[in-house]
């Protein structure tokens, strides 16, 4: 993984916080880098059927069950294809008060940086192509966008536990 040069430590300038940074579908994402807890060859994924196109399947992460999410299919973007730079990044978020584990799968991991707020605008209302509460802001760097995600959002499994239910009542309605 490469690491790039920052402006100032967060700690130091009290207005930034530092992001993981990656690559997927040729867009740039970053998720806050105290959600991160490692990153991982893509391998090992076993599928679990009667899952959500999103979910790839589980790893054994040193004995415990983790699921991986595919985060072009999340978006609704067909599944990623995994190439040489390809890697899962293992993500803790908190939901209820209950701490969950979940594996993303990324094209490639690119730095960790820090990003000053007022170098952090609004999601935008329109344009993009994933939804609006999987973005939390859009941050600036070098002249270019990076898409800041919302991690509790875009990786809420509660959520995704009711799209089996749906797709299964949209197939007996049609």
């Amino acid at each position: 993984m490469k690491h790039m040069q920052t402006q100032a430590p967060a700690s130091a300038s009290g207005d930034s916080a530092q992001y993981l940074t990656f690559m997927l579908g040729g867009e740039a994402f970053a998720i806050r880098i105290m959600a991160v807890k490692e990153i991982i060859e893509f391998s090992g994924i076993t599928e679990v059927p009667m899952m959500p196109d999103c979910i790839r399947g589980v790893i054994n992460l040193r004995g415990a069950v983790v699921p991986v999410m595919d985060l072009a299919a999340r978006f609704g973007r067909p599944l990623a294809v995994p190439g040489k730079r390809t890697c899962i990044v293992i993500v803790e978020t908190e939901s209820d008060g209950e701490r969950q584990v979940t594996g993303v799968v990324v094209d490639a991991v690119s730095a960790v940086l820090d990003i000053a707020a007022s170098e952090i605008e609004p999601a935008p209302s329109f344009g993009t192509r994933i939804r609006g509460d999987f973005i939390a802001g859009m941050g600036k760097l070098n002249g270019k966008f990076v898409i800041l995600l919302n991690v509790d959002h875009v990786l809420a499994l509660d959520a995704l536990a009711t799209l089996p239910e749906l797709a299964a009542a949209d197939t007996t309605a049609a």
